[in-house]
């Protein structure tokens, strides 16, 4: 998987903004991905502590560009670009607190085309990367909610490798039918990048009325909105897990799917079902789990576990740089 993203941005390299610029983890991915020509780190930080940081790791960050926020010399460019942004929200003195964050002001190079994606969450949490994001690049056109997923891979029994899709498992708790329909349509096509040639399975207790509920009608009618707004995308729902990846439960509780039994993309009710799922694959099926992917934005966003590690960061700056444009 990860040969065919590199491969795309050997064809068009990028920048990404790492938010924490001092953290080792960043330091030891940044001089990984410096090997290459295809991706530049943009460190945020101040140049002398950053440096010694790298030295003091012992990784060579050569090559990397590094921003502090306190002499980026766009920084007036940036200020009014962000109240603009911000549409009397802030003053133009809360502003100017807000950019000495790394968060903000990483956002805000994205925004102004200094960079093609961001990484952060090394030290801040899931909100502190989120909220700049939905606040400064905001939701594409015709989207009107952030959602993720997780791109789950494992070595397949024919060579190669097994790849699924689960969402949403880390930003909307209790997401309605028509945040279902963004997200299952927004994973399918982040799917794709991946190799996936989604196969959308919209995930229930019941299987087309084997069971009843509120939540079993929910996870129906948004199916159903799938098909109208997008009748090329194979999707079948409400659906139980046996039938959307058993091809002998499906040929029992629904023979007629084209999805059931062979399903590739899995889109949960809620953010409890998700989450637990995504980490029973992860942990009982030896899936690695990289996300939660960030959908729905202007740009690529993305967030890390506070517990990751370098090859996590490594990993996920290819993920979200492939995302861009």
């Amino acid at each position: 998987m990860f040969g065919k993203l590199i491969a795309k941005l050997k064809q068009s390299p990028k920048k990404i903004v790492f938010t924490e610029g001092t953290d080792p983890r960043i330091l030891e991915a940044s001089a990984r991905l410096l090997a290459g020509t295809w991706l530049t780190p943009i460190l945020v930080g101040n140049v002398d502590e950053v440096k010694a940081a790298a030295e003091e790791a012992g990784f060579n960050i050569r090559g990397a560009e590094i921003i502090d926020p306190a002499t980026y010399p766009r920084m007036e460019e940036m200020v009014q670009k962000m109240v603009e942004l911000r549409k009397g929200k802030m003053t133009e003195e809360q502003v100017r607190d807000y950019l000495k964050r790394g968060n903000y002001f990483g956002t805000m190079l994205v925004k102004m085309g200094e960079a093609d994606a961001l990484l952060g969450g090394a030290t801040y949490s899931t909100a502190d990367t989120v909220r700049p994001a939905l606040q400064l690049i905001k939701t594409k056109p015709g989207n009107k909610i952030v959602s993720s997923c997780f791109i789950m891979v494992r070595p397949s029994a024919t060579g190669g490798n097994e790849v699924l899709v689960m969402g949403d498992c880390a930003i909307n708790i209790k997401p309605t039918e028509d945040e279902l329909v963004e997200i299952a349509i927004e994973s399918a096509r982040c799917g794709k990048i991946f190799g996936v040639d989604p196969q959308v399975a919209m995930l229930s207790y019941s299987t087309l009325g084997s069971g009843a509920g509120e939540d079993v009608d929910k996870m129906r009618n948004a199916t159903a909105k799938i098909r109208a707004a997008m009748p090329e995308l194979p999707v079948e729902g409400e659906i139980q897990f046996d039938a959307a990846v058993s091809p002998n439960v499906a040929r029992t509780k629904c023979p007629n799917s084209p999805v059931a039994g062979h399903a590739n993309t899995f889109i949960f009710p809620d953010i409890n079902a998700g989450n637990i799922g995504y980490k029973i694959a992860q942990r009982l099926g030896n899936f690695d789990a990289y996300g939660p992917i960030l959908l729905g934005l202007n740009a690529p966003i993305n967030d890390l576990s506070r517990g990751c590690n370098a090859q996590e960061v490594y990993s996920m700056a290819i993920i979200t740089a492939a995302l861009a444009d």
